[in-house]
């Protein structure tokens, strides 16, 4: 995937620590996280520059899933400059994620 990047615990750091970040907590076994494969990338390809998106998968990354409190997944949580500012759960529409995500531009 172009605009959505899959992090792993070396990463997560450097990633989240600068600019509007989405991080989306995922798992291979989970349809609804699936279904939101093509959403984030066009999303991603839309805000471009604005907004980075990144992918974490919960049973390879379990200390940066339990860190942010991910019980249920797709877990979303919007980072500004490394600080959490929004945490949601379940699957949404392109529309509804650009909207939460332009509200922090």
């Amino acid at each position: 995937m172009e605009h959505v990047k899959e992090l792993t615990n070396g990463m997560f750091d450097d990633f989240i620590k600068e600019g509007l970040v989405l991080i989306d907590f995922f798992a291979d076994w989970c349809m609804p996280c699936l279904m939101m494969v093509p959403i984030l990338e066009e999303v991603g390809e839309k805000l471009g520059e604005k907004v980075k998106i990144g992918k974490v998968d919960v049973g390879e990354n379990q200390d940066i899933a339990s860190k942010f409190g991910v019980s249920s997944i797709p877990n979303f949580v919007l980072f500004k400059d490394g600080e959490v500012i929004e945490q949601f759960t379940g699957s949404i529409s392109a529309e509804e994620l650009e909207e939460k995500l332009n509200k922090h531009l």
